[in-house]
């Protein structure tokens, strides 16, 4: 008997020293996707968090309700950071086949858990927690990174939106940060999962839209009585699934008659214009991986092309490209500009050659920024130029004051 009860007393030490030691064997193996599931089910009533997401806090004292508030995301940022430290590829499961009928429920939750993020950052900092801010702010941006695991065109703009949103927070909490968590924050972007490119979602594009028409209007020829009714059927299948494309700048989008006319008024001519889209969409595919200063040439023949082809469903599903890889550029160009800004803090203006414009190979453009007669801190920029309308930039705050916008076509401008 003593000998059973001393190796069971054993057996228990042994487990009791496992669960103490459950920080450094905890699991790594896990896709991240289901621990992301995890963080979206035990975050808080986006309808009750309206005072803390809705009101600008740039300027203002945070008040007691806006600390209750942003507590309540804590399990779902140790979820988050739980998911950071997995090893195993993000699986989100979707259904491709599925193709614009797919639902997509994580992305307006990642969106928020990166704006919850953001005013995490504040909130951390001015309570003398800057692991936890950085910790947060990293956290979210492997989420990021993760959203577009799955190739889909709106999944790497989801990306692109979240890193935007993050990086413009630590821009407005620059005077903030001390310099090492700054570095710490900068090493942590750079280790991150590697970025969803838009060339990447090329092939997803073309299985989603292109091959999952193909299927849908074979089948209605299959099951449909006559071509009439199979043409029909075919119709209202466009008439929901091309609401979201978008026509060249200044034209309106080809209607759904307008695309069966052109194709011959029946359902094979219809089929033999969207097997006409393969060659496109190898040629976007290899479009979308040039550099900067080579793409916007290579997109304006491109479009150009697609707009005088009789196959209007080219008009159809490849003007968003453009608009894509352009955002993409734009964030790139911004991720460098953090880099920048780090250089600037710790060496002074000698620091700002040190980290090159990725889209044009120099520097990036430097000035003081003043606001309301106050200088308030600086602004980097990049020579590009989003749809002729703003450039990538972004003002770093390093005194508090009245908000303003950071970036974007109102950059400097005060917040209304």
């Amino acid at each position: 008997m003593k000998s059973i009860a001393s190796t069971l007393f054993a057996l228990l030490a042994l487990l009791l020293g496992a669960v103490a030691s459950a920080d450094s064997g905890a699991r790594t193996d896990i896709n991240p996707a289901l621990i992301y599931a995890q963080a979206i089910a035990v975050m808080p009533d986006r309808a009750v968090q309206d005072h803390a997401f809705t009101n600008e806090w740039r300027g203002r004292v945070l008040d007691e309700k806006f600390n209750q508030q942003v507590a309540t995301y804590d399990n779902a940022f140790k979820l988050l950071r739980q998911a950071a430290r997995q090893k195993a590829p993000c699986d989100w499961g979707y259904d491709l086949s599925q193709g614009p009928e797919l639902l997509l429920p994580s992305l307006a939750k990642g969106k928020l858990l990166s704006q919850a993020a953001r005013l995490r950052l504040r909130w951390h900092l001015e309570n003398g927690r800057p692991d936890d801010a950085r910790d947060d702010l990293l956290a979210a941006f492997v989420l990021a990174r993760q959203v577009s695991r799955d190739g889909i065109l709106i999944s790497a703009l989801v990306q692109v939106a979240m890193e935007n949103i993050l990086v413009s927070g630590v821009a407005e909490n620059w005077f903030r940060f001390g310099p090492q968590t700054l570095q710490e924050v900068v090493d942590g972007i750079d280790a991150a999962p590697a970025r969803g490119t838009i060339a990447q979602c090329v092939p997803t594009e073309r299985m989603a839209f292109k091959d999952w028409m193909t299927r849908k209007i074979r089948g209605f020829q299959a099951e449909s009585r006559d071509e009439a009714e199979a043409l029909q059927k075919t119709r209202a299948l466009m008439q929901s699934s091309m609401s979201d494309g978008e026509a060249p700048e200044g034209a309106a989008g080809p209607t759904p008659d307008a695309v069966i006319k052109a194709a011959g008024g029946t359902t094979a001519g219809v089929l033999r214009h969207l097997q006409e889209l393969d060659a496109l969409y190898d040629e976007a595919g290899v479009l979308l991986k040039l550099p900067y200063g080579q793409f916007l040439p290579g997109v304006k023949a491109f479009n150009a092309k697609v707009s005088n082809l009789p196959n209007l469903l080219a008009r159809v599903f490849f003007p968003p490209f453009e608009k894509c890889r352009l955002k993409e550029f734009a964030c790139q160009a911004k991720l460098a500009i953090l880099h920048a800004a780090l250089a600037y803090r710790v060496t002074g203006e000698a620091g700002l050659g040190q980290v090159q414009d990725p889209l044009f190979n120099e520097p990036f453009q430097f000035r003081r920024f003043e606001f309301e007669g106050a200088d308030r801190g600086f602004e980097l920029g990049s020579k590009m130029r989003y749809m002729n309308d703003w450039n990538a930039s972004l003002i770093f705050v390093e005194k508090d004051g009245p908000a303003f916008y950071l970036d974007g076509k109102n950059a400097g401008k005060p917040v209304k």
